[in-house]
């Protein structure tokens, strides 16, 4: 049985790792090495010696091998500083990246819509992070090297080292590519960033709505007939007058928010209301539990 559990379990990460390796793989060979596009990474950098290599050498060394031969180096680091358990997904996670980037073929689009590029490429790309690092695994280059770093520096947080990373190869990048393209891809760096925070963080946007009023009673029990949601009643302190007051916490889903607003503006006009979003609901009547 436990045999079986870890067989299942080692088969749900695997493609896991491949989608979203996939996903990456296809976002540079499609779009951001045709396009001269350099979001930072280790995969970035492998563009930008693939230009600097056939400017100098007349032989463009392919994305597929820098990548590979760039990560070989960090992850002896990272054996060494974390241990075989931390990078045994990351590693497989890796190889399937280099795999996919050197099966997939890179394609040149005849109109160099960059606006364009920079969408797709981060959308895709953020899926493929996204996917990668639901599973809590990494695909090494950067994230790795930054992690590593951080074990030296621990005052530094790991989101420094990447940033100052990922910058400089941006930079590279701007150098070799021109600003106007770096200037795009930017634009998907922060899409992908937007994309992938989605995945991480959930897609099921909702509204808390508090609310303030001598009704509370009566508007708690049109909230739960009317539109069947929960309400918690809180107990809490008007600073102003000193008195105790009834505070309402209800969360609704987007579209419920009008309902909510004619439910307490039908009941006390008077009321006070706060509408905040919810980055993601879950549980009884909204989203499982992953």
């Amino acid at each position: 049985m436990e045999l079986k559990k870890s067989v299942n379990l080692f088969i749900h990460n695997f493609l896991k790792i491949i989608t979203g390796t996939f996903c990456m793989a296809f976002a540079v060979n499609f779009i951001y090495e045709p396009a001269g596009m350099v979001t930072g990474g280790v995969s970035g950098l492998a563009i930008v010696i693939k230009k600097m290599s056939g400017y100098f050498f007349s032989y463009e060394v392919p994305v597929w091998i820098s990548n590979f031969l760039l990560n070989f180096p960090i992850f002896l680091w990272g054996l060494k500083v974390k241990g075989k358990k931390f990078l045994g997904y990351t590693f497989l996670a890796n190889l399937c990246f280099t795999l996919f980037l050197a099966i997939l073929p890179i394609v040149t689009f005849p109109e160099q819509d960059f606006f364009l590029f920079a969408t797709a490429g981060g959308a895709l790309n953020g899926i493929g992070l996204g996917v990668v690092f639901a599973g809590g695994f990494s695909t090494g280059g950067t994230d790795l090297l930054g992690t590593i770093l951080h074990q030296y520096k621990k005052d530094v947080p790991i989101a420094v080292f990447l940033f100052c990373i990922d910058a400089g190869i941006v930079l590279a990048g701007m150098f070799v590519f021109g600003i106007y393209i770096e200037i795009y891809a930017i634009l998907a760096i922060l899409i992908s960033s937007k994309v992938m925070d989605m995945l991480l963080s959930g897609i099921k946007f909702g509204k808390q709505i508090w609310i303030i009023s001598e009704k509370y009673r009566e508007i708690s029990d049109h909230v739960l007939k009317e539109m069947r949601r929960g309400v918690t009643c809180i107990e809490a302190e008007g600073m102003y007058k000193n008195t105790e007051r009834k505070v309402l916490l209800c969360a609704v889903g987007r579209r419920e928010v009008v309902k909510v607003t004619e439910i307490v503006k039908r009941l006390d006009p008077y009321a006070f209301m706060i509408i905040q979003d919810a980055k993601e609901v879950l549980g009884e009547g909204f989203g499982r539990f992953e």
